[in-house]
């Protein structure tokens, strides 16, 4: 009965496909908002507080430059941390072009570079802008040369993962492999954002501030690679047959 289900969702939404990019429009212009309003708190300096808070948190009670946790914790913290990396996040753009390379996906290919390309600029470009100070409340577990907003490993790590997992999703049929794509991507880019904070590199805005950056990226990238497919100028998405 539940498959059922699923299939009459999947034909729903391909009869409702501009209700469906209304509804992903609706999404994006929202974090938009949200981030804005970040935005805004953060350079109020608003958040000071919060930020302090949930960075102490992170921290052993009588010594700020001791993670919280055993000493396992704070190693898979910088493993964690480096995902968000540029060497890891170029690796896995050119180990996802070859992907797509391999299944004939040219415009896939070009697209994630320049979505990936583009996104670096945009990252570089607000740190610059904004020009925050990293914490200087606690020792950092990581070196680190940058401004602190917003965080670029969490939006780069967002943009790089949701761009890959949502171009990759497209040319999956099964919408239980679609999903767990996603559902891996999110976790990636959950979990770098995370490591930054535990390594004493960002405060917590700083990372919130990154994810909703490179989630409105992600989402655009699909917005715009449902509208390149409408016009032939891209490969369309794969279904199920049902």
């Amino acid at each position: 009965m539940k498959s059922e289900y699923v299939i009459a969702l999947i034909k729903w939404s391909r009869r409702h496909v501009e209700l469906t990019t209304l509804s992903l429009l609706s999404v994006t212009l929202v974090a938009i908002w949200t981030l804005a309003e970040l935005i805004e708190e953060v350079a109020e300096g608003s958040t000071q507080s919060l930020d302090r808070d949930i960075l102490l948190l992170l921290r052993t009670s009588g010594d700020l430059s001791d993670p919280i946790g055993p000493w396992w914790l704070e190693e898979m913290g910088r493993d964690l941390t480096a995902l968000g990396g540029v060497a890891v996040l170029v690796l896995t753009t050119l180990i996802a072009s070859v992907f797509f390379l391999l299944r004939h996906r040219w415009t896939s290919m070009l697209y994630l570079v320049a979505t990936v390309g583009s996104g670096i600029v945009l990252s570089s470009i607000a740190k610059e802008f904004f020009d925050r100070p990293r914490p200087d409340l606690v020792p950092h577990g990581s070196m680190v040369q940058t401004a602190s907003f917003p965080s670029g490993h969490s939006m780069m790590a967002a943009i790089v993962y949701l761009s890959i997992g949502v171009l990759i999703a497209r040319v999956q049929p099964g919408l239980i492999l679609k999903v767990y794509i996603l559902m891996v991507a999110v976790l990636l880019t959950i979990l770098v954002g995370i490591s930054r904070v535990y390594m004493g590199v960002h405060w917590p805005t700083d990372v919130a501030a990154g994810w909703l950056a490179g989630g409105v990226w992600a989402m655009i990238c699909l917005m715009v690679a449902d509208r390149l497919a409408k016009r032939g100028h891209m490969e369309h998405e794969a279904h199920e047959d049902a």
